[in-house]
């Protein structure tokens, strides 16, 4: 029995710790506890270093970034501060769960096989109600060292769209690159590259403003 009590007054502590630390208003109270168990987690365990993303206080914008592993969207969540919707594969999101979570996010699972037009639709609503998109253009976990591809566009698109600003990351120092779960579990030292937002609307050419967001994120 005092275990139990010991167990549950740990668990007590540690929700409060959470839900002081949150940045975000998820508009859930267990997205917020979980918001700040990810910064907690980022900033202490993975030694994150590195400013915050400097998003506007409302409105529309899009944050992309290089994606090396399963860790990469809790480590922007960890410097955002603002809520952030995912656009992530369809079976990432439908992980045996982890649903509930993605769906309370306002995560946007995306069909690469069948229909990706509707993420992309998806991801424009959310623009349309001012929210935060964050995307990997990569398409997919890459480690540094794996076979080059062409970044994708959609960022870009929707960044004209709805006249809005990219902010580009560059994540490195994460453990384990190219892996899902492990990343996680081995703790690195990792520092997000924030750089100064960019708007597309000064460059009307696609492939000028693809080039531009493939240097920032991947640091060429």
């Amino acid at each position: 029995m005092v275990g139990v009590v010991l167990a549950a007054s740990g668990l007590g502590v540690c929700g409060v710790m959470c839900w002081r630390a949150r940045g975000a208003e998820w508009g859930s109270w267990a997205v917020n506890v979980v918001d700040g168990f990810l910064r907690l987690f980022c900033r202490h365990y993975h030694r994150m270093q590195g400013p915050s993303l400097c998003l506007p206080t409302h409105g529309p914008a899009i944050v992309v970034a290089n994606h090396v592993s399963g860790l990469d969207p809790f480590l922007l969540i960890a410097a955002s501060p603002r809520p952030l919707r995912f656009l992530m594969a369809r079976e990432e999101y439908e992980r045996f769960g982890l649903r509930w979570l993605f769906k309370a996010a306002g995560c946007i699972p995306v069909d690469r096989d069948r229909n990706p037009a509707r993420a992309l639709r998806a991801a424009a609503q959310a623009l349309q109600r001012g929210e935060v998109v964050a995307v990997f253009p990569q398409g997919g976990i890459r480690a540094p060292d794996a076979p080059r591809l062409p970044l994708k566009g959609g960022a870009i698109r929707l960044a004209k769209r709805f006249e809005c600003m990219i902010h580009a990351v560059h994540l490195r120092g994460v453990r384990r690159v190219g892996h899902v779960v492990t990343p996680l579990l081995v703790r690195g030292k990792v520092c997000l590259d924030v750089h100064s937002p960019f708007d597309c609307r000064e460059h009307e050419d696609h492939l000028h403003c693809l080039r531009r967001m493939e240097k920032l994120i991947l640091k060429e």
